[in-house]
């Protein structure tokens, strides 16, 4: 998934530990062959492949289970969030290898529409039946990266549970789970938030020291701290609107706390393309979420 993984674990014992971490990463490597969008033999990319053509995909339950939760998110968040925006993804992905060469041009309205035209997660049909998936829409691209890491952290948790591990913090770049405290803090995991957040819609605010303690679940911050375009003097943030086809024109950072890192992952970016009236809105409809805002405009 172009990132790295952390595992910090109690067990009875170190060969239990290795077992534990080895499965761990097993299952990561298996999972970044199913979900990525880089691979160009992964089994998300031959399913995207097959889009327009009016046929029934035959998926892997591991495939099927994360396209049905993101399409979930999809509609729950007014496709705030949306796995179908490979298109656009890909649009900008290009203009910015164009730009490292010297050639960069931005991507223009046509291309853009033309791009969009094949965006919307309603054109994914599911049919838990036969655990087929079918693209309605010629030229859909599917990308999981809004929603990938966190799935991920949820499945690692799945593997530790089956070696009787439940104290444990799983990080994949950046995208936290944690299970029971750690024996010496019974009062959770200590986390640090991203300096400056604070809580929206008054839901929860962090400490002075920007630290919170966690257990049995999932935090996430997403941003364009250090992943954004600056283009004419105007800055265009990696988070993209699937609506504009446009990244973010200012700063913001979501950080969501979660029961599951699925959730927690994909809320960042629901969070971030939301207007500040609309984000009271979506935190009622997910009311299980903690969301923290930093945002500066202009």
């Amino acid at each position: 998934m172009g990132t790295t993984f952390i595992v910090t674990l109690y067990a009875p014992d170190s060969l239990t530990a290795q077992r534990a971490y080895k499965a761990v990463s097993a299952r990561m490597d298996t999972l970044n062959q199913i979900m990525s969008d880089y691979l160009d033999g992964s089994e998300l990319n031959l399913l995207s492949e097959t889009s327009g053509q009016g046929r029934w995909v035959h998926v892997s339950p591991t495939l099927f289970d994360v396209l049905m939760k993101a399409k979930t998110i999809a509609r729950q968040s007014g496709g705030r969030y949306d796995p179908t925006i490979g298109p656009l993804s890909q649009l900008w992905r290009r203009a910015v290898r164009q730009r490292t060469r010297g050639e960069f041009a931005f991507p223009d309205a046509n291309q853009r529409r033309k791009a969009r035209r094949a965006v919307s997660w309603r054109y994914i049909e599911l049919d838990p039946g036969s655990q087929s998936v079918r693209l309605r829409k010629s030229g859909m691209r599917l990308d999981l990266g809004g929603i990938g890491q966190g799935f991920a952290i949820d499945e690692a948790q799945k593997v530790l549970h089956q070696h009787g591990i439940y104290v444990f913090l799983l990080d994949i770049g950046g995208d936290i789970l944690v299970g029971d405290p750690p024996p010496t803090q019974p009062e959770g995991w200590r986390i640090g938030l991203p300096k400056g957040s604070h809580a929206d819609a008054g839901h929860a605010r962090a400490e002075a020291d920007s630290v919170i303690y966690l257990k049995n679940a999932a935090i996430t911050t997403s941003g364009d701290t250090e992943r954004h375009l600056d283009i004419n003097g105007r800055r265009y943030s990696h988070i993209m609107n699937p609506k504009t086809g446009l990244g973010l024109r200012h700063f913001v950072q979501a950080t969501v706390q979660a029961p599951t890192g699925t959730y927690a992952d994909a809320l960042t970016k629901v969070f971030s393309v939301a207007r500040p009236g609309q984000r009271k809105r979506l935190q009622r409809t997910f009311p299980e979420a903690r969301v923290w805002i930093r945002e500066k405009k202009g």
